[in-house]
């Protein structure tokens, strides 16, 4: 089975999910499709994100992908059901670990860092009740976060004050675990580590997203078994391509611009 994994975001930050797949399933073909002309997604309304949602997916199965990682938690939380009603491909999608979390606290208090449309979703809602009895959630919508990243300025002054501002309230609640709701977010680690007491675990979803992909693709026998030195990873931006590029300098993939 040559057909390949596709992947879509409301931009870059959902390459952070892509890594793991790719380092846990290098003899996969895949396609990133990140849709950064219309990012953020978090706050946009249901109907656009639907929108937006079902022209990522068109486009990705018109490629003839076997699956696709809705590498984006505005979308997964606000249409994954949907997708998954419309279309026979199996769907992957990100949730924020609101579950681990919950597990490792000794505080009995976590922290979420995540768009306005994850906060406000009814799947991030089920998701906290079903995992998170007896715990704390201290919720901050990290505004104008993902624009930042977008735009390469993951280390500015710009972004530290804004991630200060946000991280306080949460540090001042006792907070010992904080979970990253954006995909984009993982690329805020190094800083995070910097800004936060030591004793803060930051927890995110892309290795437990790249497990259930390959578990997905065995139980569909759609999981490619053969090696091959000519993987092909595409990467696909509708915007300036540059920081795409010196995120993934190291990687094993070509980026190219799309106008979709």
């Amino acid at each position: 089975m040559s057909n390949s994994i596709g992947v879509f975001d409301s931009g870059i930050g959902g390459t952070s999910i892509w890594k793991e797949i790719h380092k846990l399933l290098p003899n996969e073909d895949t396609i990133y499709l990140a849709d950064s002309k219309n990012a953020p997604y978090g706050e946009k309304r249901k109907d656009e994100i639907l929108r937006l949602s079902i022209k990522n997916t068109e486009f990705l199965l018109n490629q003839n992908c076997k699956l696709i990682v809705v590498a984006c938690n505005t979308s997964t939380t606000n249409t994954i059901d949907y997708l998954r009603k419309t279309y026979s491909v199996p769907f992957i999608g990100i949730e924020p670990a609101i579950k681990p979390a919950a597990l490792q606290t000794k505080t009995k208090r976590v922290g979420i860092l995540a768009t306005k449309g994850t906060l406000s979703s009814a799947l991030f809602y089920n998701t906290s009740n079903l995992h998170a009895a007896g715990i704390e959630i201290i919720e901050k919508e990290g505004k104008g976060l993902v624009k930042l990243i977008e735009e390469g300025e993951v280390d500015s002054s710009k972004m530290r004050d804004l991630l200060q501002s946000y991280l306080k309230p949460m540090v001042d609640s006792n907070i010992d675990c904080l979970v990253l709701g954006c995909t984009h977010y993982p690329y805020l680690v190094p800083l995070l580590r910097e800004l936060l007491p030591k004793h803060i675990k930051i927890i995110d979803s892309g290795e437990a997203v790249a497990r259930q992909t390959k578990k997905i693709l065995e139980k569909n026998n759609l999981l490619n078994k053969k090696s091959s030195s000519a993987m092909r990873n595409n990467i696909f931006s509708n915007s300036d391509i540059s920081i795409l590029e010196e995120l993934l300098k190291n990687e094993r993939c070509k980026v190219s611009y799309l106008d979709f």
